[in-house]
């Protein structure tokens, strides 16, 4: 029996669209500290509620010729 190996870039924005939008959702926690978890849940939560009403700068970030929006 052959193996085949596939080697994946440690980046590949275009094999998952979703890597381009960790920036966006990190915005917030970057260089902060947090004294609970619960904090930074809630921070996390608002930013999240936030990303859903740019609908259309996430489009931009993960918009591939491939991909399709129900």
């Amino acid at each position: 029996m052959e193996s085949c190996s596939i080697f994946y870039f440690a980046y590949s924005p275009e094999l998952q669209p979703a890597e381009r939008l960790w920036s966006l959702v990190d915005e917030p926690l970057v260089n902060e500290y947090f004294e609970t978890i619960e904090e930074r849940s809630e921070i996390l939560i608002t930013r999240c509620q936030y990303l859903e009403t740019i609908t259309n700068e996430i489009k931009n970030l993960t918009n591939y010729h491939w991909l399709t929006y129900g």
